[in-house]
């Protein structure tokens, strides 16, 4: 720490307090160190206007829209907290992200995509990502701990927002799981990393996906997310109430998880036009 200045040290222990999550509070520092480099001064020493015109270059170089969001927080975060400037954060704008939608795979796809994962570990991770509907970095983060045979339920630590929840454990899964156990024998984290103490790298299973997708001759982007969104609209095809996939998700607002209807084909073949409600003639008499 000899070596971290006192106001990168400060920013530091504002996310700690705050129980930002160690991959946030990575990208928060990145994003407020790339931004002082830009002008090659302390950040404390630039102001809005120095923060309007980073946001321009990035939108210059192509950063994408998540990526740009993500640098505004970090901005807001370190003048209204580390700074105590309240009044700043509100002025920094987020860019309106283009609405485009998810990503989802069918039934068969999931299926060609998973048995396309050669590694018995990797296979088993995004397996149980599909099946419970989970983030990366949630999926990487689990303990055999975290799985209750007995009330067949996972408990998910330090979700997005440094939240728990419980999500359903499939009979499918368990099975699967039970599988990859008695192969592996894993220690503490349910998908340890080649250093045991700690979990797969979550880079690991982005890596699988885009293999497995190529090998499994899907044209669609998959990632870990697109399973999570596969999950989601799967269950809601299936009649499961869109409340019950918020809390799976963990969803804050109910907003996030009615996005899903907006992919169901299934929930889309299944809405009556209301030209079906009408007694029409085709031809229109003479």
């Amino acid at each position: 720490m000899a070596d971290v200045s006192p106001l990168r040290r400060r920013m530091i222990e504002d996310m700690t307090v705050r129980n930002l999550s160690p991959a946030t509070q990575r990208s928060y520092l990145h994003a407020v160190t790339k931004f002082s480099r830009y002008f090659s001064r302390s950040p404390d020493h630039l102001g809005l206007e120095d923060v309007r015109a980073f946001q321009v270059h990035l939108v210059s170089t192509g950063i994408s829209w998540p990526a740009l969001n993500q640098t505004v927080c970090a901005l807001r975060f370190f003048y209204g907290v580390t700074l105590g400037h309240g009044e700043i954060p509100e002025r920094i704008p987020y860019a309106r992200e283009p609405r485009k939608l998810r990503v989802v795979l069918n039934a068969d796809e999931v299926v060609r995509f998973l048995e396309a994962v050669p590694s018995l570990k990797t296979r088993a991770a995004l397996t149980t990502a599909y099946a419970a509907g989970l983030r990366a970095s949630e999926a990487v983060g689990l303990k055999v701990g975290n799985i209750d045979r007995g009330r067949m339920v996972i408990r998910v630590e330090h979700g997005k927002g440094g939240k728990d929840r419980t999500v359903m454990l499939s009979a499918q899964l368990l099975a699967i799981l039970r599988t990859y156990w008695r192969l592996t024998r894993p220690g503490r984290w349910l998908f340890p990393g080649r250093d045991e103490d700690k979990p797969i790298d979550v880079q690991v299973l982005h890596s699988a996906c885009r293999s497995a997708r190529a090998a499994a001759g899907i044209d669609k982007r998959v990632t870990v997310h697109t399973l999570r969104h596969s999950f989601a609209t799967h269950l809601l095809e299936s009649g499961t109430d869109i409340r019950i996939i918020q809390v799976l998700l963990g969803h804050a607002h109910l907003s996030s998880t009615a996005h899903y209807a907006q992919v169901s084909n299934q929930l889309i073949r299944r809405t009556t036009s209301p030209l079906d409600r009408l007694t029409l003639e085709v031809v229109p008499p003479a």
